[in-house]
């Protein structure tokens, strides 16, 4: 009697790759997008315009940095029907001001209650089971009856509603790739079997589930947003908000690197940077402030890319226009999309084999996945195997583990924007001694560093695990800033 091969879950590019409000993914675009599922839940029992009052319950990290990741305007946000990849990133401090004032709440952008986000939104500092990123939503009808719904944001702005358990994990919600993967052997079998690329055998396994002209269409939309998060960063000046009193570093850097090359849009500058020096400091400073640019835009709750999440949002656009204003200036679209394509399948196989969740595995999670997704991608650009490509994405990680997450003031500024610049420079370092090796000689597979991460984050204390309750966290205070 034969048995059905086990099915894999299939990662979507764009699901590792999604365009969202910051400062986190798993703090405040997963909450966000949870709330609107929780809109939907009533909508479709015909219960919104019975609801009478919300409350919203936070727990575990959520609460104890939850400020800080403006967790609670997320959840405000999301009980709107905001959405975060088209709503207006002006307009946010305006809506949170009225709810605050006005203590009234537009629900589903239809229904006016009364909510006041002091008393209606409770932060508790016990963990649900299951995550660190606990949430409960509930509404209180005008008949009497409460309904309630459960949530944990898992990183990387997913969000579920029931334990995944860690022995379930290489069983699939569904298989709908013709090539399944779920480990670094099983993408490189492909390649070696078919003879092709990382990001031909990804490619296809993409176009099962979305035309090649509307894969080309959302991979330019991703690549506009983080573009466009570089441009905005490298052009603000001023503060970052939240009390750490935090200066924007990437205007000044940008300022005097870019030396008055002349130009009127992002599309103009990236052609402007091409012209400038390209000294072994100048690229250092170059890749550091296109990465700092992204975070600093993150930080002041502005658009950007989860890559894999917010908090690391600025490696791979930084490794990207590194290869585009410094490795090849004739880089295009075509080489965009096949960077991402690399970037999102390696963030994919992190994802089913150990987390991208920084209250589960600290910033090795984050900054580490990021930097090895961007070492591997980078590779393919650069001409490597498909082996290098695995041997960078693990040399780049292997040097990120254990790597704790303690933001100061719970806020996504110290150390977390730093920290994109230095993922990105190891990226970059990671790609060149993949490239300078025969990768039949590596002596650590990138599964088994997958495998070593995920041993890391469960051993790790808690207080390291985006609670700050450890760490810079709490040897920095807010009075020292």
């Amino acid at each position: 009697m034969s048995q059905n091969p086990p099915k894999i879950e299939a990662i979507s590019v764009f699901d590792m790759l999604k365009i969202g409000v910051g400062p986190s993914s798993s703090h405040t675009l997963g909450p966000w997008q949870a709330a609107r599922d929780f809109l939907k839940k009533l909508r479709d029992k015909n219960r919104l315009s019975q609801v009478e009052s919300i409350e919203v319950d936070l727990y575990g990290s959520l609460s104890l940095t939850g400020k800080g990741h403006a967790t609670d305007l997320a959840c405000i946000l999301g009980l709107t029907n905001a959405d975060p990849v088209t709503c207006s990133i002006e307009e946010i401090p305006e809506i949170i001001d009225y709810i605050n004032q006005q203590k009234i709440l537009q629900l589903d952008g239809v229904y006016f209650i009364p909510f006041d986000p002091k008393t209606q939104i409770h932060f508790n500092r016990n963990f649900l089971p299951y995550h660190p990123n606990g949430m409960r939503f509930k509404a209180v009808l005008k008949d009497g009856k409460t309904v309630f719904e459960t949530y944990f944001s898992i990183g990387g702005g997913f969000f579920i509603q029931k334990e995944r358990k860690r022995s379930a994990r290489k069983v699939a919600l569904f298989e709908c790739f013709p090539r399944p993967i779920s480990k670094a052997t099983e993408l490189l079998a492909y390649c070696e079997r078919e003879n092709k690329s990382v990001s031909q055998i990804v490619l296809e396994n993409e176009e099962y589930l979305n035309t090649p002209e509307v894969i080309d269409e959302k991979l330019k939309a991703i690549w506009d947003v983080m573009l466009d998060s570089v441009y905005t960063g490298c052009h603000t000046e001023g503060i970052l908000p939240g009390g750490l009193k935090v200066r924007r570093r990437a205007f000044d850097t940008h300022e005097r690197l870019q030396k008055g090359k002349p130009y009127s849009n992002k599309e103009e500058w990236v052609e402007a940077i091409r012209n400038t020096e390209v000294k072994f400091r100048e690229i250092l400073k170059w890749v550091s402030c296109y990465a700092l640019a992204v975070n600093e835009v993150n930080a002041s709750l502005g658009r950007v890319v989860t890559a894999p999440t917010n908090g690391s949002a600025g490696v791979i656009p930084a490794v990207m226009l590194y290869y585009m204003t410094i490795e090849n200036h004739d880089a295009n679209f075509d080489d965009v999309k096949k960077f991402l394509l690399v970037a999102g399948e390696i963030g994919a196989l992190f994802k089913k084999g150990a987390t991208i969740s920084a209250a589960m595995g600290g910033c090795q999670a984050e900054i580490g996945v990021s930097s090895a997704m961007a070492a591997g991608a980078l590779t393919e650009l650069m001409g490597g195997t498909p082996a290098q490509v695995l041997m960078a994405s693990e040399i780049a990680m292997e040097h990120h583990l254990g790597l704790t997450c303690d933001p100061i003031g719970g806020l996504v500024q110290i150390p977390c924007i730093e920290r994109n610049a230095m993922g990105a420079i190891k990226a970059i370092n990671a790609c060149e001694m993949a490239l300078d090796n025969d990768a039949k000689n590596a002596k650590v597979p990138l599964d088994k560093v997958i495998e070593t991460m995920w041993q890391t984050a469960q051993d790790m204390n808690t207080k390291y695990k985006e609670t700050s309750e450890g760490g810079l966290a709490v040897n920095v205070a807010l009075s020292d800033c």
